[in-house]
């Protein structure tokens, strides 16, 4: 069975591991500042701080840019559902405009019409690896004073017109270990703005800048010396996973060529990172593609099933929003294997099946 995803360790994460243990300095040590070295680099940013996961990461950023209770963040019903949890977690409501139906990010045409007098923040999200429209967006955030909270759990690496996604406002990104590069688990979080900074790195750890003495209300989101030197090493193969992923999508897009399967679009301008190869089926017909990629020994999965205001939580909230394109993303997406770790034969064997795929 060819897997939806593979996380590709080698020899360097282990010896970056041993070394850490064999240090004696596990927590916010020399590797988690190399980690936020390197990602603050990536992004063109000031900043990165190192927190436990990425749902850490969007918490904590909606927080540091003074997102609380009583306010509104504006953001996708198409995503993973911590999402729209870091706003509740914030004591904030999410305020879901629907996405676009060839790309699946934030319809930023949608946005101004959904601001309100307690709306603080954006929230996009970068589904997939595809950057959201990010010029609408900033420009709709400094005509409303909002802040833009970048949802880059997937997109790591990827570009909005040769600038660095998690570089338009705060950046979250995700480190788990399904994702472009990983730590097995963490995320991180980049900025521009020295303050947004210090304050995320006193929430971070227990509202301590010196130990034991505590200024501040915080949290123990830490990273440890231990994940850190995993995302060390990963990111020293960044460049190499990336092109791996768009050459594989490349591929699948050139060979895959059945009537009834909609391929993933890329808007120009940007660098898809591929986080995830999502091809659309028709809805009446995805449980049975599911099973005929199955059978040919192709792994697949659906993100995201259930758009989060129809899941179960949310319906308790009172949500009962019209989200017509979600909706329909929901009932059609299917994400093909397109990580660095296939060969050749896989690629073969993935398009072929898909093009064998009976859907009438």
């Amino acid at each position: 069975m060819i897997p939806i995803s593979r996380p590709q360790i080698g020899p360097e994460e282990e010896a970056a591991v041993m070394a850490v243990l064999r240090s004696g300095m596990l927590v916010q040590g020399h590797q988690v500042e190399a980690l936020e070295a390197a990602f603050a680099k990536l992004c063109g940013v000031s900043h990165a701080v190192a927190v436990s996961s990425g749902t850490a990461a969007l918490h904590l950023a909606l927080l540091a840019n003074g997102v609380g209770p009583g306010d509104e963040v504006i953001t996708t019903p198409f995503s993973f559902i911590a999402t729209a949890n870091s706003i509740l977690m914030a004591g904030a409501k999410p305020v879901f405009v629907d996405v676009h139906n060839n790309c699946f990010n934030l319809d930023a045409g949608q946005i101004e019409a959904a601001i309100t007098p307690r709306t603080r923040a954006i929230m996009p999200v970068h589904l997939y690896g595809h950057p959201a429209e990010m010029a609408t967006i900033t420009a709709i955030a400094q005509r409303h004073g909002l802040a833009i909270i970048e949802d880059a759990a997937q997109a790591v690496g990827a570009t909005y017109h040769n600038q660095p996604i998690g570089g338009f406002g705060t950046g979250c990104f995700s480190l788990y270990a399904t994702k472009n590069i990983m730590s097995a688990e963490g995320g991180i979080i980049t900025t521009d703005d020295q303050g947004i900074a210090e304050r995320l790195r006193l929430l971070r750890s227990h509202g301590s800048r010196v130990r034991y003495y505590h200024d501040d209300f915080g949290y123990n989101f830490r990273l440890t010396d231990l994940h850190a030197a995993i995302g060390v090493a990963q990111f020293a193969k960044l460049e190499a996973f990336t092109a791996r992923r768009i050459a594989n999508a490349a591929y699948l897009s050139t060979h895959i060529r059945h009537p009834l399967v909609v391929k993933p679009h890329v808007r120009a301008g940007v660098r898809h990172v591929f986080h995830q190869y999502t091809i659309r089926v028709p809805g009446e017909w995805r449980d049975a593609a599911v099973r005929q990629l199955q059978a040919a020994g192709v792994g697949s999965a659906v993100f995201y099933p259930v758009p989060i205001p129809q899941q179960t939580y949310y319906r308790k909230l009172g949500y009962e929003v019209e989200l017509p394109v979600s909706d329909q993303m929901s009932r059609e997406v299917l994400s093909l294997p397109v990580h660095p770790a296939l060969s050749e034969d896989d690629l073969t064997t993935i398009a072929a099946a898909v093009n064998g795929l009976q859907l009438a």
